[in-house]
């Protein structure tokens, strides 16, 4: 089955204005089936549907109610099936920033006098922010500075009996690398019952998520990256992890109730519109597929596509001389890099050309890309020095043009 890119840029009419957008990791285009299902659901989330004549197996229970209530249920369903789970282990929130808060709140009934929690500085600066706000002595995970990659075996040393809690990014937003998330969870359940937490948010666009091989207890992913709406969701691995945490709001929650916050049913009746569209980027499989067959025969089609894409981009990147990517320019990264994966996220600098620069120049081309942001890993892997970076990653309506346009105004400067 071949990827009919063609077909897909036909599902984003924002592509019609002309500019080559190569900025999916800050603001991902919104597919039409998206921005089409926010206007009608908050035309119907006030609505209440007509009562059914009949009961029956297949009635609506909730017949008389606002279809918002609906629509929140179907968004709960809609993000099971993206990360293979079941709806009833699903948390909505409006972003993870507040959704991490929210946990971190709930966990206190975990957390004892000497209990710790691992974070890394490869995670975002608003999600670590908000797990530091647990009572507990907090240990960093850190990132390889030639590569970027975050190394599971340090976990051996950072984890021990006393460790409630170990967040893990999936992939790094920027420089594209992916975690082991799969390594470093089965060295967390050998030495602790500490619960681990994924970021799957820069993963999901990319790639299929398999919850049971990660074997995490908590998978956290923002829709918004998806190019969705401003919803995001925290899936536990079993509905009796509710039971342990104290409800952050009503005291007499209960489930998935106990952690997540209010969010706008006009803004959740576009999740399944959102996991509908990148179950639908190639043909669905022969017979009556459910949506997440669908989804995962989809998104590994479209996995494929662009990590051919994401091979190129690095390929012809990386014959200008002046040209340093991050993560994977010079001797140290070359030597300990080469088995590194990653996702079709790049970022690089000009030697001797300010980022400001190359950023204007792009834009000038017609590609939108965007200026690096500072953290402190990337300061610490030299991207200060070069002058900054500008940070390129693909959707997956990019063509090998796109790459070619890309390439030839960077050459310009380089």
């Amino acid at each position: 089955m071949s990827y009919d890119v063609a077909g897909v840029r036909g599902l984003y009419t924002s592509l019609s204005d002309g500019w080559i957008y190569l900025n999916a990791h800050d603001c991902p285009q919104v597919p039409e089936r998206v921005s089409s299902a926010v206007a009608r659901s908050f035309r119907t989330a006030t609505a209440v549907s007509r009562p059914e004549p009949a009961a029956g197996s297949h009635a609506k229970p909730a017949s008389g109610s606002p279809e918002g209530r609906s629509l929140l249920d179907d968004a709960a369903v809609a993000v099971a099936d993206l990360v293979g789970a079941t709806p009833e282990r699903v948390v909505l929130g409006p972003g993870l920033p507040y959704l991490y808060s929210s946990l971190a709140a709930a966990m206190s009934p975990l957390l004892r006098r000497n209990s710790a929690v691992v974070l890394n500085n490869v995670d975002r600066v608003e999600l670590t922010s908000a797990l530091q706000r647990v009572d507990a002595k907090v240990s960093w995970a850190a990132a390889d500075l030639a590569t970027g990659a975050l190394p599971g075996w340090q976990y051996m040393d950072l984890v021990d009996g006393t460790t409630r809690l170990v967040s893990v990014p999936a992939a790094h937003p920027y420089l594209g690398t992916v975690a082991p998330v799969g390594e470093i969870v089965e060295t967390v359940r050998a030495a602790s019952r500490a619960w681990v937490l994924v970021d799957a948010s820069a993963y999901a666009p990319y790639r299929p998520i398999h919850f049971d091989e990660w074997n995490a207890d908590i998978v956290a992913v923002d829709l918004k990256e998806m190019g969705g709406p401003e919803i995001a969701a925290l899936v536990f691995r079993d509905e009796a992890m509710f039971g342990r945490l104290a409800p952050v709001g009503d005291p007499a929650a209960a489930g998935a109730a106990r952690v997540g916050l209010g969010v706008s049913p006009g803004l959740a009746g576009a999740v399944a519109p959102t996991i509908d569209h990148y179950a639908a980027l190639v043909d669905a499989p022969a017979g009556r597929a459910s949506r997440r067959t669908r989804l995962v025969n989809s998104m590994t089609e479209t996995s494929a596509y662009l990590e051919r894409l994401r091979d190129e981009l690095h390929t012809f990147l990386g014959t200008l001389p002046a040209v340093h990517i991050v993560g994977v320019s010079g001797e140290a990264a070359a030597e300990s890099g080469a088995e590194v994966d990653r996702i079709p996220r790049l970022s690089f600098g000009v030697k001797g050309v300010p980022a400001q620069t190359v950023h204007q120049r792009l834009f000038a081309h017609g590609i939108v890309a965007t200026l690096t942001p500072q953290c402190q890993l990337t300061e610490d892997m030299g991207v200060g020095d070069l002058g900054g970076a500008v940070t390129v990653s693909l959707g997956p309506f990019n063509t090998t043009a796109d790459i070619e346009q890309l390439i030839r105004t960077v050459a310009s400067l380089a």
